[in-house]
């Protein structure tokens, strides 16, 4: 698959397809942090309504890699085989030779794409964790669909939420946008955050634990002091939010152009 992780599009046990990102890709710079940002972001995200592919821990098995010499990851001159173990994966949304998936529409077809206002609520969910990362998406026609048909988008990478691998929070108005300003139309000021921020409110300490048991140890290294520390801080991160937005509106960039 393209992209700086080097993800593998693999069939797994379930008979669905997944884009797989390995222990070893060359965004891992903090061992499995990465992988445990991906889990995690998706998993929040997915508390807070978002439209996020399902995420699963994929086991791939020394076999499998000695069997497949494409299992590799490739750095410069240099090609070294994915590692075994868990792996994180993000389903595809459905049969590869059947569903067309794209990762940027232009901005006249972007009205075409149903849940475009899911893009304010992503804002939310970037701002809270902050992804140092622009907003990545996929968008594609449901299969069946036929000429007309609208598409649908879905947020994915999140492995650059809580600045990557170094798990701090150093905002700037500009991260987690979406380069494309037209999904943030329907922003006509702060009460068209209000939904985003209320569900944000409701994902507690109660939440956080659970989503943080389905982390494997080697993604962490073992260091659950870190991983809880990571959450505590996210906890207390749900007031701030209303400000990082407000900063983001004051940018340069000035992407809510319907805000009065």
């Amino acid at each position: 698959m393209r992209g700086g992780a080097q993800a593998h599009l693999m069939r797994c046990a379930d008979g669905g397809y997944y884009v797989v990102k390995f222990q070893n890709n060359p965004q891992a710079v903090r061992g499995g942090r990465i992988l445990a940002n991906e889990l995690l972001g998706t998993r929040l995200a997915a508390r807070l309504g978002l439209p996020t592919p399902p995420a699963a821990v994929v086991e791939v098995r020394q076999e499998l890699v000695d069997l497949s010499e494409e299992l590799v990851i490739q750095i410069g001159m240099s090609r070294t085989k994915c590692r075994a173990g868990f792996q994180f994966g993000s389903q595809f949304p459905g049969e590869p030779a059947e569903v067309a998936v794209h990762d940027f529409l232009p901005d006249e077809r972007l009205g075409e794409v149903e849940n475009l206002a899911d893009f304010v609520g992503a804002l939310v969910f970037d701002k809270w964790t902050c992804n140092t990362n622009g907003r990545q998406a996929i968008f594609f026609l449901a299969p069946g669909s036929v000429s007309g048909g609208r598409y649908q988008a879905r947020l994915i990478d999140q492995g650059f939420v809580f600045n990557a691998g170094e798990w701090n929070f150093p905002d700037a108005p500009l991260r987690g946008l979406y380069a494309r300003h037209r999904v943030y139309e329907s922003v006509r000021g702060m009460q068209s955050f209000e939904l985003w921020l209320e569900r944000l409110e409701r994902v507690n300490e109660r939440v956080l634990d659970e989503i943080a048991k389905e982390v494997p140890p080697e993604w962490i290294d073992g260091d659950h002091d870190a991983l809880f520390g990571l959450l505590e801080q996210l906890r207390r991160r749900r007031k701030q939010v209303p400000d990082l937005i407000a900063d983001t509106k004051k940018s340069y960039r000035q992407p809510f152009v319907n805000w009065r």
